[in-house]
């Protein structure tokens, strides 16, 4: 099997580490990663000037753009073959909930799915990551473990993928694996507003508070709970209840 890693917080970080490091038990291992971070650049594409891909080693790159055109330039370019799965991640921070349509992260699955590739999302739900990544390094093996049993499904679901979220604890202490749907996550006071050095008025988006809705089933639910959650992800976001119930809210113009 023939597998390609990348992520949104570029080549150097230690969440791609350990997602190699779990794939490689898996098959063979190609990196196309961001040289630098791209957090929540979504699914954002380099379209106003060109991208120069660095070779660092064997089956490994670092490309000056987003997630988005890491996984494109890959599987368009830089692989001899097309891959059988795409895995992104291991993020620095949960992407539960709205968390999915901002991600990096998962964007990076997603381009793989639109070119006809599965793709998995893994993050770790831990902030502070500095101080867990020794944690993380223990989840290591049940993640290969998690791996292999999601790329051998006898099938994957077709036209999705599979955003997984590991609870910021210890390997020992996970109580199991869940299939969730996405809760709901609301920023407040997420702009700071402030001066440059010039007295002139700049603002940071960032920070702030976070409310969680976690209703039983979502995946911030079996996070909290200290549950893996695998939420299935697919790129139709229309909104099928709407247009069955149209005749109760919807008069043509």
């Amino acid at each position: 099997m023939l597998l390609l890693c990348s992520n949104d917080d570029g080549i150097l970080a230690a969440g791609l580490s350990c997602l190699e490091q779990a794939a490689r038990s898996l098959g063979d291992v190609f990196v196309v990663a961001p040289d630098r971070e791209q957090s929540a650049t979504s699914h954002s594409l380099t379209l106003h000037h060109p991208l120069r891909p660095i070779q660092l080693a064997e089956r490994r790159w670092q490309v000056d753009g987003t997630p988005t055109d890491c996984v494109m330039l890959a599987i368009e370019a830089l692989m001899p073959t097309r891959p059988d799965f795409v895995l992104s991640g291991v993020n620095h921070g949960p992407n539960m909930g709205e968390d999915v349509l901002y991600s990096g992260t998962v964007a990076a699955a997603m381009e793989g799915l639109m070119l006809g590739v599965p793709g998995i999302a893994v993050s770790f739900a831990g902030r502070d990551f500095g101080t867990n990544q020794a944690m993380l390094d223990q989840h290591v093996e049940p993640l290969a473990a998690l791996l292999a049993h999601l790329t051998s499904l006898p099938e994957f679901p077709a036209h999705t993928l599979l955003n997984v979220n590991i609870p910021p604890i210890p390997a020992a202490e996970i109580r199991g694996v869940k299939l969730t749907r996405l809760g709901r996550r609301v920023f407040s006071d997420s702009i700071a507003k402030m001066q440059d050095p010039w007295g002139r008025p700049i603002y940071w988006i960032g920070g702030g508070s976070v409310t969680w809705t976690a209703g039983e089933g979502t995946d911030i639910d079996a996070v909290r709970a200290g549950f893996v959650s695998v939420t299935p992800l697919h790129l139709d976001i229309t909104h099928e209840a709407r247009l069955e119930d149209a005749a109760e809210w919807w008069k043509a113009p």
